[in-house]
C-alpha cells in the first residue's frame, strides 16, 4: 500500500480501531504513511493497538453511542493529529442472534441500532466541523450484507444495517452538496473477526462452508473508498458477498 500513501488521506479517525475490521484498516493506513487515531470502548485493547502500529498512532477510549464522551474522543484526537481528514467508523455490535421477533426485547433492539446507527451519525456529527477543513474528506462506515438480505433471527441487526446503507445516501447527499464531503459504506459479509467468533463460534469460522472475508480483506475497500482517486465515489454502499446476492433463486 506505501506506493498510495500520497493518494490516501493524512489523518484518519477510526471508530472500533483497537480490534477487527478497524484495526486492520488503522495497519493499512499506517502502512501508507496516514497518521491514525483510534476510538474504542476497551482501553487495553486500544494501548495494544497503539503499541502495535507504532508512533503516528494515538487513542482515546469512548463508547460510540455516549454522545459526550465520543465529542470528546473526535476532539482530543483531531487536536493529536492536527486535524481530521477521513473518518471511518467502523464500531459495531452483533445484536441478538438467533433470536425470533417473540423473543426480541425493546432493550436489546435499541442497544444494537444505538451502537450501529447512532454511533456512526454521531461520529460523523462530531468529526465534521475538522472533515469541513479538509479538502477532499470523506466518511466510510463499516454496514453489512445484512443491510441488503436478511436471515431469521437477525432481526436487530438486520435493521441496524439496513438503516446505515439509506443513512449514507442521506449524509453523502448533505455533505457532498455543501462541503464536499463524500461518504461511503463497505457491506461485506461474514468476516473473521472477533465480534463474529464471539456470536458464531469458533468451530463455524474454523470449519466454514461458504468464502469467508479477513478483515484485511474489507479494509483495502475502506482505503480505496476514502482515497482522492475515487472522488467520484460517493453515496456508495459497496456490497463485498461474493457474487452471493445476485444469485437466482430459480431452482435450474
Amino acid at each position: 500500500m506505501a506506493a498510495m500513501s500520497d493518494e490516501l488521506p493524512a489523518r484518519v479517525v477510526i471508530t472500533g480501531g483497537a480490534t477487527g475490521i478497524g484495526l486492520a484498516a488503522a495497519k493499512l493506513y499506517v502502512e501508507a504513511g496516514s497518521s491514525v487515531g483510534l476510538i474504542g470502548r476497551n482501553e487495553e485493547n486500544l494501548d495494544a493497538a497503539v503499541a502495535q502500529l507504532g508512533p503516528t498512532a494515538v487513542a482515546h477510549s469512548a463508547d460510540v453511542g455516549d454522545e459526550a464522551a465520543l465529542k470528546t474522543a473526535v476532539d482530543d484526537l483531531a487536536a493529536k493529529l492536527g486535524g481530521i481528514d477521513a473518518l471511518v467508523a467502523a464500531a459495531g455490535t452483533e445484536g441478538a442472534l438467533g433470536v425470533k421477533i417473540e423473543d426480541v426485547s425493546a432493550e436489546t433492539f435499541m442497544m444494537t441500532l444505538q451502537v450501529n446507527v447512532l454511533g456512526v451519525l454521531l461520529a460523523a456529527k462530531h468529526a465534521l466541523p475538522y472533515l469541513k477543513r479538509s479538502p477532499g474528506a470523506s466518511i466510510t462506515s463499516v454496514g453489512s450484507d445484512s443491510g441488503f438480505v436478511a436471515v431469521a433471527g437477525m432481526i436487530d441487526y438486520n435493521a441496524s444495517k439496513g438503516a446505515v446503507v439509506q443513512m449514507t445516501r442521506a449524509l453523502a447527499v448533505e455533505l457532498f452538496d455543501e462541503f464536499g464531503i463524500r461518504v461511503n459504506s463497505v457491506c461485506p459479509s461474514i468476516v473473521d473477526t472477533p465480534m463474529t467468533r464471539r456470536a458464531l463460534g469458533d468451530e463455524l469460522l474454523d470449519n466454514p462452508t461458504y468464502p469467508l472475508m479477513t478483515p484485511e480483506d474489507v479494509a483495502v475497500s475502506i482505503l480505496y473508498l476514502s482515497a482522492y482517486r475515487a472522488r467520484a465515489l460517493n453515496g456508495v454502499n459497496l456490497l463485498s458477498d461474493f457474487g452471493y446476492s445476485g444469485r437466482s433463486s430459480f431452482p435450474a
